[in-house]
């Protein structure tokens, strides 16, 4: 009985180290960034804290074996196990106290050599976490010890401790992404986990003390201390590589799926999950043998290496695999789940056999060492101590160094590589076969490095982005690449596997507009200098336009350079940091030198490879200007980068008069995503506006005062400087009116709305799984309606165009109005419909008007290629201008609730709707009484009414049916639509 409740609380401790290791990995960012050193360390510092711990809880457990031997007894092996999970418990009550504590000690001191201050707060981290990764090495060790009653059932219970504790881990590693820590934050993960070990380490203490007298499961101390394990180095070292080799498998596996599955949150839990899962039933699989010969192992070992090289052919098949799953399922939230669970279930079936084989290696090296040296806690501390230092050096060395020179499918083979020579020494050590090491090895090893490279235009070609899925994706994997890759080959330059990321760089050609290259990291693109190029250049030239001054600029994300490019170009910029996260991005300048004016050449420019967070931090620099420009918040990594620490952050390094600008993609999120960044971002700024960019681009403007945001005075002249003039030139934006139409939400109004809800934030990170979940929707997000009361009012005073329209005596002339509308139609919003429905009212048999007019027809035909009467949606919006109760005609619920669905959805704040129009309408709004049939029914056969009217004639039975059909009233239908405008009016509800 106890020997079972204590198996079955290391299920539960398992799922609290893994909650734990992700945890701290998303506390540390914040200290050491997210770049792949970061990474790499704090990985690192948690399996070298593990080392530690099995080595030292293992020497700890042969002294209590020897001290309890002559009582007979195991129970201070189970009450010390108590507490030591307690004390982990305890830590993780303890640990945002002294991570803030320990933030604080690194801002404190100075950083002025970067590679000094990393390694500064590598050592806080190490403070940080290398305690509880300590204790947490006492689990193997000990617990081996003591619930093995002798050494014939030692092999059995060490790969139920080991086993059940990896599907523990399994369970945390799917629970810590997808539910713990978006619902309790990174303190309430903390804490609900230290409850979880203080009742186990509780639970362990009471069955130590419950436990009746056992003889120790060793030989007696005497022979104990006579054991010379020094013949054991073979085994060490094979747990060494097999850590190694498996760590970086991991890493690989994870970047792959991220070119399949996209790099996400939940894309990273199941890779974890799967390989925690498979390494788990690998343990428990030996638990169930009977006996274990030593061919067991050999056979293992080389099954292993078998099963990798056969699955190094499949592997670069996964893109498009992956995204004939994801045709199965719907785009809806109740089809997430099924996904990612059908995706782990995938990745069972194809690295599910090699994994468990590699979950049955310690536990049969295990049982080799017991039979030899008859010692349990020592030993097993031993192996798992080496096991982990070999998984260190698999995070730093195969996830992390080997990327500065080689690709995915590189570092594949020297995992296999490193398999290969353990299976070699394993099989020399077993059957005595030492003069065939050389022989077996390097033969091996030729064949693996003579394996052909992985197919790179397969693996970036994103298809988990694709909404439809492409042409001839269901003929078959070998018929898609002849048909749809190789043809694409061509327009590959480059492919790079960085420690970060996995970069590209695309050609692609647009008939009769020349060519464009595109960015592309991890499958996704991430700046094209033909669709984006709008959205890039203005994203560094509008804050440039708004800020006092543009002596310095600090850009996050160095991407295709355009940004940095066009800030550089301007005459007042002097310096221009800009800091990138990838390696492969950078070494990728070279492609996009000609479309962003040679920026990396340009004086004053300055290229960190850094994370952004760590670098803004530890600047003392006063910017001018800060420009973010991240990947989707969906992406691994980039959510830090939206939280309200980090924008603090940002504000505090702004001079007097700056501004700070955040590109922000509506496709591939949604609203819920968007509302809560513009939420965060109206929680640190006490100003901020949203522009639209480009099709599907927003910019959004925090500044500490509102002057700047509207000085459209100055904002105008600088425009019409040389500099600006041409920039804004190559972006195609020609005419002040054509700019400032660009504006969406003017500054204010966010805040007049009174957008309640919660923000996002390092200790509580919400963005990543709300956007991740929109992500799998496919949605395109839209900001949110701020048409009504003081928000109203506020936008009506503050936009820019509306403002500038004053200036110019209230009407601008036809050829500035035409640009306007021009401009606006190239964006997502129907803004430019909104300007011509508003000129409708005005001057409608103008030829300006007409051109414009045609083109927001095109614009409506474009977005919503099933509405059937564009010029009739055109004409419905020119009635929200004008609201004359006296010439309002009657209108149904249909035709007013239409009018409702205009007003959210083209709403401007420019060229604001009249709120009386649209309540007009509602009070005009009558329903029929009752249908042809209705009516004739009032008249039923026989009845003295039917007499009387077939008296007057034929016709008298129509006329009555026509006049009761007429008959209207204000109806339900009609009452509640006119509440729910008055509600939405009101601001009642959004």
């Amino acid at each position: 009985m106890t020997r079972a409740a204590a198996l079955s609380l290391t299920i539960f401790t398992g799922f609290t180290g893994l909650v734990y290791q992700v945890t701290w990995q998303k506390y540390l960012a914040t200290l050491l960034g997210s770049h792949s050193e970061a990474t790499a360390a704090v990985l690192g510092i948690f399996l070298g804290g593990l080392s530690v711990g099995y080595a030292l809880f293992g020497s700890v457990t042969s002294r209590i074996v020897a001290r309890d031997a002559k009582l007979a007894t195991a129970r201070r092996l189970l009450v010390a196990y108590g507490a030591i999970e307690a004390l982990i418990g305890v830590y993780a009550f303890a640990f945002p106290s002294l991570f803030r504590t320990a933030q604080s000690v690194s801002f404190l001191l100075p950083h002025g050599n970067p590679g000094i201050g990393f390694v500064f707060d590598v050592i806080l981290a190490a403070l940080l976490i290398g305690p509880p990764a300590v204790l947490m090495g006492a689990t193997i060790p000990i617990l081996t010890q003591a619930l093995s009653r002798s050494l014939d059932d030692a092999t059995r219970f060490h790969a139920f401790v080991y086993g059940l504790n990896t599907l523990g881990a399994f369970v945390g590693a799917l629970a810590a992404g997808f539910y713990v820590i978006p619902l309790l934050g990174l303190d309430g993960s903390l804490f609900a986990m230290g409850a979880i070990n203080l009742i186990a380490g509780a639970i362990y203490a009471g069955l130590g003390l419950r436990s009746r007298a056992q003889p120790p499961a060793a030989a007696t101390p005497e022979d104990a201390e006579a054991t010379d394990a020094s013949g054991a180095w073979a085994y060490l070292a094979v747990a060494l590589l097999i850590g190694f080799a498996m760590m970086t498998l991991e890493t690989t596996l994870i970047r792959l799926a991220g070119l399949a599955f996209g790099s996400s949150q939940f894309t990273f839990s199941m890779v974890v999950g799967a390989f925690v899962l498979c390494i788990a039933i690998g343990g428990l699989l030996v638990s169930g043998l009977s006996k274990v010969p030593k061919l067991y192992l050999v056979i293992n070992l080389w099954a292993l290496v078998a099963l990798l090289v056969g699955l190094y052919f499949v592997l670069p098949q996964a893109t498009y695999w992956v995204f004939l799953m994801r045709t199965a399922f719907s785009d809806l939230d109740v089809a997430f789940f099924m996904y990612h669970m059908a995706g782990i279930a995938l990745l069972l079936v194809v690295i599910g056999p090699p994994v468990v084989l590699s979950g049955s290696t310690l536990p049969l090296i295990f049982h080799h060492l017991r039979d030899e040296y008859g010692e349990l806690g020592s030993l097993a501390g031993r192996l798992y101590s080496w096991n982990t230092v070999g998984s260190l050096l698999g995070a730093l060395i195969g996830g992390y160094a080997l990327f500065f020179w080689f690709d995915l499918h590189h570092v594949y083979r020297f995992a296999v590589a490193a398999l290969v020579v353990s299976a070699v020494v394993m099989t020399v050590r077993l059957f005595e076969l030492r003069e065939v090491v050389v022989f077996a090895i390097a033969p091996l090893l030729l064949l693996l490095a003579l394996m052909p490279p992985w197919y790179s235009m397969m693996l970036q070609i994103g298809l988990f982005r694709a909404n439809e899925p492409p042409e001839g994706v269901f003929d078959g994997y070998r018929a898609f690449v002849e048909n749809q890759v190789e043809p694409r080959a061509k327009s590959l330059l480059s492919y790079e596997d960085d420690p970060t990321a996995s970069v590209s760089v695309l050609r692609l050609e647009h008939p009769g507009q020349g060519d464009s290259v595109s960015i592309v990291v991890n499958g996704k693109s991430d700046g094209n200098t033909h669709a984006d190029y709008q959205t890039m250049s203005l994203a560094g030239v509008l804050p440039a336009l708004m800020a006092d001054k543009i002596d310095r600029a600090f850009v996050i994300g160095w991407g295709t350079g355009v940004s940095v490019g066009e800030l550089a170009a301007l005459d007042g910029t002097n310096e221009v940091i800009a800091a990138e996260i990838s390696s492969g991005v950078i070494n990728a300048t070279p492609f996009f030198e000609r479309y962003n004016l040679h920026a990396a050449t340009r004086p004053g420019v300055t290229l960190l490879r850094s994370d952004a967070y760590r670098a803004l931090t530890r600047s003392e620099t006063k910017f001018n200007l800060i420009l973010s420009e991240p990947s989707n918040p969906w992406v691994t990594g980039v959510e830090m980068l939206f939280s309200r620490e980090f924008l603090e952050l940002a504000r505090d390094r702004l001079a007097e008069g700056g501004v700070y600008a955040q590109w922000y993609h509506k496709y591939e999120t949604d609203d819920a995503s968007l509302e809560l960044v513009l939420r965060t971002f109206g929680s640190v700024f006490d100003y901020i506006s949203v522009w639209e960019a480009g099709q599907n681009d927003l910019i959004i403007l925090g500044f500490a005062d509102i002057g700047p945001a509207i000085d459209y005075l100055r904002l105008i002249e600088r425009s019409r400087q040389p500099d600006f003039k041409a920039a804004l030139g190559r972006m195609g934006i020609v005419g002040e009116a054509a700019l400032l139409s660009k504006e969406f939400l003017p500054v204010g109004t966010w805040h007049a709305a009174e957008f309640e809800g919660s923000v996002h934030t390092l200790y509580r990170p919400l963005l990543s799984n709300i956007a991740g979940r929109a992500f799998f929707r496919r949605e395109i997000a839209q900001l949110p309606f701020a048409g009504y009361g003081e928000a109203a009012k506020v936008g009506a005073k503050n936009a820019l165009l509306r403002r500038y329209t004053d200036f110019r005596g209230g009407t601008l002339p036809e050829d500035e109005r035409a640009g306007a509308i021009r401009q606006a139609c190239k964006q997502s919003r129907g803004f430019g419909v909104t300007l011509v429905a508003a000129w409708m009212n005005e001057s409608p048999s103008s030829p300006a008007f007409k051109a414009s007019y045609d083109l927001a027809i095109d614009w409506i035909r474009t977005k919503f290629p099933d509405e059937h009467d564009p010029e009739g949606l055109i004409e419905a919006l020119s009635t929200l201008f004008a609201s004359n109760p006296a010439e309002r005609q009657m209108t149904t619920p249909e035709s007013a609730g239409r009018l409702t669905d205009l007003y959210t959805d083209f709403y401007y704040h420019a060229e604001p709707f009249d709120p009386a129009a649209l309540t007009s309408a509602w009070s005009a709004c009558r329903e029929r009484s009752m249908n042809r049939n209705q009516c004739m029914q009032q008249i039923p056969e026989g009845s003295d009414k039917l007499i009387r009217l077939l008296l007057k004639g034929g016709d008298a039975v129509e006329t009555y049916v026509s006049e009761c059909m007429s008959r209207t009233f204000s109806g339900p239908l009609c009452r509640a639509g006119s509440s729910e405008a008055r509600d939405l009016l009101n601001g009642i509800t959004r």
